[in-house]
């Protein structure tokens, strides 16, 4: 090291004593400092004034660099020793060691500010550790508070209503007789709700604390007792780290902000995005979708409450003047304001004309698999009289039916489940030995042939013309059920007339895929006109009709036939005008159409048979094999009641039936032209063999009274080869036989 001194200007000697020189030390690279002088220097004989003469000396003169002697190698720090290949060569010497320990603290120095400029972010240790307490205590509060307010609410509007029930029941006159009777039972009643929904308030209290106390358990639990037991073993340095320990654990609950977690600070709120539904979100909503006005709100009767199946339910009051049907119409921008698909939003109108109840599912109703029919469980026959069981709602309730004295139309695009639908009831009417089944197939598809042995009448081959005629056997049936009924002095059937005369049984007509049958040009308005007769007529008479149809069209089901039938189904429609078609007029600009059905919802539907609106109902799903089964119970249920059909008696059946000798000859000639080919008809045999036929059945037949009998003409009397000779005999032709049992009896084939 080299030291330069630097001179500064002094003072004038006259001032004072003259100040020491100032001097500075630097650190340039080595250099030679030039000799002291020999000998003093003349100027000034005190010490200040030779060091300032010795200064000026050595500045005038200029200074070299010190020779470098030999070569200094430049050492590599990040290089590994080649003995010791593990240990760096910055460890062997103090100026490594040195640069290794700055780095090191100037990394630990950055994080520390890094840390303290973080804290008083939202991601300081601090405010997690707020979010984190807050976190766990909404998971402790949890959401049974909403059931308590709601069943709080509820038990308060039933009280109130059981008191003013109670007081004018107090108040009405005994006088009134039957007004105060009334008035009593309707007090009562009140009295009797407002008991149990001050009982279900209770409950759910008892429930909330019980569910909170078991949270607070596991949330609190821990940290009071590592901060407890760090007291009590190591006293306040066990404090401090159970202090410590909970304020990390807190930390770590609250390490993401709300901010990442959903924007909490949006004015809108979606239930599609997982929102809760508040009385706030329902009246925003309802003024998106202009239900309501800018400055009107809604009157919650029933709290927003989750249900079992995670879906939203509550009870409405719209503003005075605003009725139901406003709210229902407006279903579609309901379901945008919510942030969900139309179907997955149901309203309804509840006790009266402005009030609705809402119900908000989860998901898109109708997608999961079907639970097992409940006919399945049946031990004995069904009850065809009583409700039929179609399937689950939007809120999982079973709905039912009854089709008494009662007519149905079930339509929908092909593919929307009308086939797997119309089991519902056409395994319900086969399932019941009672009910008489008519059914005729407009599709040819074989839908309906597994219950075609336990119809009395079937028509599978899509012929209008035999349709036709099968109506006309109806109508003809009709009118003797109203002769019966009026010689009985009765006007209509019921299930007490129907058990003491058979003849008056339930009757079931189901006609499938109905377009084919009324759009044909021959029979098409013929059919629609006897359909209409009977339907309009055939309900006091114990028949029921239902038609089902592909293409809900008004040329394929005219409104004077529709407008006739009470239960409507509409399953999925690709147009709101053909939903109107099935459900009448109007009922789709009401809200009620069947196009919002998704095409994921099969077997769902609109389905219109009690109430004044239609409810979504989903029908209940046989498989085919199941539908085996069924008819299979059906078949011995009806068998064992004596009231399956024995199929169609052959023509020879029918002659047997008439106790007449020439009629029982011509009926054993039938069954020998089928005796040797049981699945064929031979068209002609020999004489000979019919005389020996019947000699072998004991009837004495000569061949003048068989020829008398089954007259001939002389193209017929030919003779024919006959056998493995061919020998040439006189013979009957079929054809002719059943001539004469036509001609003869009125008989056919």
């Amino acid at each position: 090291m080299t030291e330069h001194l630097t001179e500064h200007t002094p003072a004038p000697a006259a001032s004072g004593p003259e100040p020491m020189a100032t001097v500075t030390f630097l650190h340039p690279a080595p250099v030679t400092v030039p000799p002291m002088p020999a000998e003093p220097p003349t100027v000034g004989p005190d010490d200040r004034t030779v060091v300032l003469e010795t200064a000026r000396i050595i500045l005038d003169k200029p200074t070299v660099p010190a020779p470098v002697v030999g070569r200094v190698e430049k050492v590599d720090l990040d290089d590994f020793d080649a003995d010791a290949p593990l240990i760096p060569a910055w460890m062997h010497s103090a100026e490594g060691w040195a640069a290794w320990a700055g780095v090191f603290y100037r990394a630990r120095r950055r994080d520390f500010r890094r840390w303290v400029r973080r804290q008083p972010t939202q991601r300081g240790h601090v405010r997690q550790f707020g979010r984190g307490t807050r976190r766990t205590h909404e998971w402790v509060v949890g959401f049974e508070g909403v059931r308590v307010q709601s069943a709080a609410h509820t038990a308060h509007v039933l009280t109130r209503e059981a008191k003013l029930a109670a007081r004018h029941a107090r108040f009405t006159p005994r006088i009134l007789g039957t007004k105060k009777e009334l008035a009593m039972k309707a007090s009562e009643k009140a009295t009797k709700a407002a008991e149990e929904a001050v009982l279900l308030h209770k409950k759910a209290k008892k429930d909330r604390n019980r569910a909170r106390n078991l949270r607070a358990g596991v949330a609190y639990g821990p940290p009071l007792a590592a901060i407890g037991g760090g007291y009590v073993m190591a006293g306040g340095l066990g404090l401090t780290a159970g202090l410590l320990s909970t304020f990390a654990g807190g930390a770590f609950v609250g390490r993401k902000p709300y901010d990442e977690e959903a924007d909490w600070t949006s004015d809108w709120r979606s239930l599609g995005d997982g929102d809760r539904m508040t009385a706030p979100m329902l009246d925003q909503s309802f003024r998106a979708a202009k239900v309501i006005g800018s400055e009107e709100s809604l009157g919650v009767v029933q709290m927003p409450m989750l249900d079992a199946r995670g879906a939203w339910t509550a009870v409405l009051d719209l503003p005075p003047g605003v009725p139901a049907k406003k709210a229902i119409r407006a279903t579609d921008e309901l379901a945008a304001a919510f942030g969900v698909e139309e179907a997955q939003v149901s309203l309804a109108k509840r006790g009266r004309a402005g009030r609705v109840e809402l119900y908000v599912s989860r998901d898109l109703p109708f997608t999961d698999k079907a639970a097992p029919g409940p006919l399945l469980a049946l031990e004995s026959a069904a009850d065809f009289w009583g409700r039929i069981s179609i399937g689950p709602d939007v809120r999982g309730i079973h709905q039912s039916i009854s089709v008494v004295e009662r007519s149905g139309l079930i339509g929908g695009e092909p593919g929307a489940g009308k086939s797997a639908s119309g089991n519902t009831i056409l395994l319900a009417a086969a399932l019941d030995p009672r009910v008489i089944l008519w059914l005729a197939d407009g599709k040819g598809g074989g839908d309906l042939e597994p219950f075609e042995h336990l119809c009395e009448r079937y028509e599978g081959d899509a012929d209008p013309e035999a349709f036709s005629a099968i109506l006309d056997e109806l109508l003809a049936e009709m009118k003797a059920r109203y002769a019966l009924l009026k010689k009985l002095g009765k006007r209509k059937v019921t299930e007490e007339l129907a058990n003491k005369h058979p003849e008056l049984r339930q009757l079931l007509l189901w006609v499938d895929e109905l377009m084919l049958y009324t759009t044909d040009d021959e029979h098409g308005k013929k059919i629609t006109r006897k359909l209409r007769n009977l339907v309009s007529r055939g309900r006091a008479a114990g028949i029921i009709t239902f038609c089902a149809t592909q293409k809900p069209g008004s040329d394929v089901v005219d409104t004077s036939l529709r407008d006739l039938l009470s239960i409507r189904w509409a399953l999925r429609c690709t147009t709101p005008e053909a939903s109107d078609t099935i459900l009448g007029k109007g009922a789709a600009a009401s809200g009620y159409s069947a196009k919002t059905i998704q095409s994921e919802m099969r077997g769902a539907g609109l389905l219109w048979a009690e109430g004044t609106n239609p409810t979504m109902v989903r029908a209940d799903y046989y498989t085919d094999d199941q539908v085996t089964d069924l008819i299979e119970r059906a078949t011995e249920w009806r068998r064992a009641a004596g009231t399956l059909p024995s199929g169609p008696v052959t023509l020879a059946e029918q002659l047997l039936k008439l106790g007449d000798g020439d009629a029982a000859i011509l009926a054993h000639l039938l069954d020998v032209f089928h005796h040797d080919i049981p699945d064929m008809t031979a068209d002609w045999l020999p004489g000979q063999v019919l005389l020996d036929y019947l000699k072998g059945q004991g009837l004495a037949v000569t061949a003048e009274r068989l020829g008398a009998l089954v007259v001939r003409t002389d193209e017929e009397k030919a003779k024919r080869p006959w056998g493995e000779k061919g020998s040439r005999l006189s013979g009957y032709p079929l054809a002719r036989v059943e001539a004469t049992i036509t001609a003869r009896f009125g008989l056919t084939a």
